[in-house]
């Protein structure tokens, strides 16, 4: 398993989830939504992102997702490793929209590169253990800090930070209680990872489609 096909999102309201997702982001595929089913509050312990080529797109996207509705957690601005902003969607859901380029080499879009799931884990090496037993490989690995699995084109990248650390990168608190309002879809197979994450299996029609 190289890649994940789609994310589900738990949501009060799809019918507006759906509506977001298509005006801000142009997703229709790789992000879905269904009726929330349980109950969450505060920091549900991932982020979503959207790296793109520079920060014209940045720009474009933060602003076409504020047009539609989401609340800003940190502006877009310029940092050490490029540049981007957070914002949170009308569902609650933490997006981060970020281009490791400081300059624009062309004129501004609404093209995104990747889409990158973030999990919060309270263990990065052990949840990066349990990960590599399901089938997945690793890309990039910083100690215990930071894991980046490799994924094919096309899919959405999977990444595992530290809880608290990415708290503090989404601009919120860490606290939260109750689901992640969150399933993974790939062939993996069915299982739920040592912090909760439920993944579930995407049938081999659904993810050729991607």
């Amino acid at each position: 398993m190289n890649s994940i096909a789609s994310v589900t999102l738990e949501v009060d309201d799809p019918t507006a989830a759906t509506s977001f997702y298509t005006a801000a982001f142009g997703l229709d595929t790789q992000v879905r939504v269904r009726a929330a089913q349980t109950p969450s509050t505060g920091f549900r312990g991932f982020t979503l992102s959207l790296v793109v080529s520079q920060p014209a797109n940045v720009n474009a996207l933060f602003e076409a997702a504020l047009d539609a509705g989401a609340t800003t957690l940190k502006p877009a601005a310029k940092s050490l490793w490029g540049y981007g902003g957070v914002v949170q969607a009308p569902d609650g859901t933490i997006w981060q929209i970020a281009s490791s380029s400081k300059k624009d080499t062309g004129p501004a879009t609404r093209q995104f590169d990747e889409i990158v799931l973030l999990l919060g884990v309270a263990d990065v090496a052990e949840s990066k253990k349990f990960y590599v037993g399901h089938g997945l490989s690793v890309g990039k690995s910083f100690a215990s800090k930071y894991v980046e699995f490799a994924t094919d084109a096309g899919g959405v990248k999977l990444a595992l930070y530290k809880r608290r650390a990415l708290a503090k990168v989404a601009g919120v608190s860490p606290d939260g209680t109750g689901s992640h309002r969150l399933t993974i879809g790939s062939d993996a197979g069915t299982f739920t990872d040592p912090d909760g994450f439920a993944w579930a299996t995407v049938p081999e029609t659904a993810r050729s489609s991607q």
